[in-house]
């Protein structure tokens, strides 16, 4: 059985090498991306942008402004999705989308 000062030499030659792995694989990996990007024309702001979109205006998923307006509670619906129940029952007593117009 090692002891203990064996062991803790062994982890310590053990990390030194893993951290040489590391910085060898790390330059590696940006040499295949500098490469990449200058295969495919590509700039550090188009690896920034989200969902494929070269400006990175891409949104999914952010809130819309309400289109439709309770006026008697204040609640809103954007358009969006289920109609709201509130507004369900205006438009079956013959009210109209616009009389909630935002």
């Amino acid at each position: 059985m090692a002891s203990l000062q064996d062991l803790i030499a062994q982890r310590d030659a053990l990390e030194r090498q893993i951290e040489l792995t590391k910085k060898e694989q790390r330059t590696g990996a940006i040499d295949k991306i500098r490469a990449l990007m200058r295969e495919y024309d590509l700039s550090v702001s188009d690896l920034s942008a989200r969902g494929g979109s070269k400006s990175g205006t891409a949104k999914k998923g952010g809130k819309v402004a309400a289109k439709y307006r309770n006026t008697a509670t204040g609640e809103t619906w954007s358009g969006r999705g289920l109609q709201p129940k509130w507004l369900k029952a205006a438009l079956a007593a013959g009210r109209k989308p616009e009389d909630f117009a935002v």
